[in-house]
């Protein structure tokens, strides 16, 4: 009797620790995934290695930071309005508002002035730099992926049927000043903002100077 309860007690124990075992197991090969905002990196579009940009406009001249501001125009809401020489993009609010961003603008001999519109926008862009350019500064790459370490920054609109662009950068300093070959570009968190602001087709109106 005695003999059988033992061994009843040892078969007992033998299952428990079967289970044990399995549950660690199983708790090793499952590890629960952060959901995205806690903890979790999130990637812009989901490409790895490219994290969203930290704050760059602080970085800047505050005058250059994107800021509401009156602006006085009887274009419709929505027209992206370019001052080369102030170093401004402003985009139409209407009742005589708008937002202000800080630009980098072509350097002397690559200013141009015009009305285009937005047909393209693209996250990350690749760029290739065209062959004019390339003919200006063989050294160039003729291709760069896009990513963190491209000059085109983290975002771009297209513009018209030119080979011009409004894009980030990854140079924050140059913001302000004439530095491009006829790009405008922002700081690559006021870029993301302006992005998702503006559709394709968006009128774009580049002017030497605005009255405000």
């Amino acid at each position: 009797m005695a003999f059988k309860f033992r061994t009843l007690v040892l078969t007992a124990l033998l299952q428990v620790g079967a289970l044990t075992v399995g549950s660690m197991a199983m708790a090793q090969q499952y590890t629960p995934v952060p959901p995205r905002g806690m903890g979790a990196t999130m990637d812009i579009g989901d490409q790895p290695g490219r994290e969203a940009p930290a704050d760059d406009e602080l970085t800047i001249d505050p005058a250059y930071r994107r800021q509401p501001v009156y602006f006085r125009t009887t274009e419709a809401p929505g027209t992206i309005i370019i001052s080369t020489k102030d170093r401004f993009l402003y985009l139409v609010q209407g009742n005589n508002r708008a937002l202000r961003y800080g630009i980098g603008v072509g350097r002397d001999g690559f200013t141009w002035q015009g009305l285009v519109s937005v047909v393209r926008k693209a996250e990350w862009p690749d760029w290739t730099p065209p062959a004019e350019m390339i003919q200006r500064q063989p050294y160039l790459p003729r291709f760069m992926a896009g990513g963190p370490g491209n000059p085109m920054g983290a975002r771009a609109l297209y513009l018209g049927g030119t080979v011009y662009r409004i894009h980030g950068t990854n140079q924050p300093e140059t913001i302000g000043y004439a530095v491009s070959s006829g790009c405008f570009r922002l700081v690559n968190s006021e870029i993301i903002d302006l992005y998702s602001r503006v559709p394709v087709g968006t009128k774009v109106i580049v002017r030497q100077a605005v009255e405000i």
